[in-house]
């Protein structure tokens, strides 16, 4: 496999789990605050988890690249003040 395939196929994959790992703390967390911990709250987690993956999944792979650039951005103006104040 090429480099090229590599990165490609690392960038889909780290998108499955961000988005999956995100999803499943995020919609556990909200239903546990907006319904308790009663009957049914983890057939509401499940629905509410498989919802929120189907948006976060094609969401991460669409902003997980300008966050990165974001980053870059924030760190390289950040290392350019400091050397303006050194």
């Amino acid at each position: 496999m090429s480099n090229h395939n590599v990165t490609r196929v690392r960038r889909i994959v780290f998108s499955l789990y961000m988005s999956g790992i995100m999803s499943l703390m995020m919609s556990g967390i909200i239903t546990l605050i907006n319904t308790g911990l009663t009957e049914g709250f983890l057939s509401r987690w499940g629905m509410s988890f498989l919802v929120a993956w189907a948006v976060a999944f094609p969401l991460v792979i669409v902003v997980a690249p300008l966050a990165g650039k974001l980053a870059d951005w924030s760190i390289q103006k950040s290392v350019n003040t400091g050397k303006e104040h050194s």
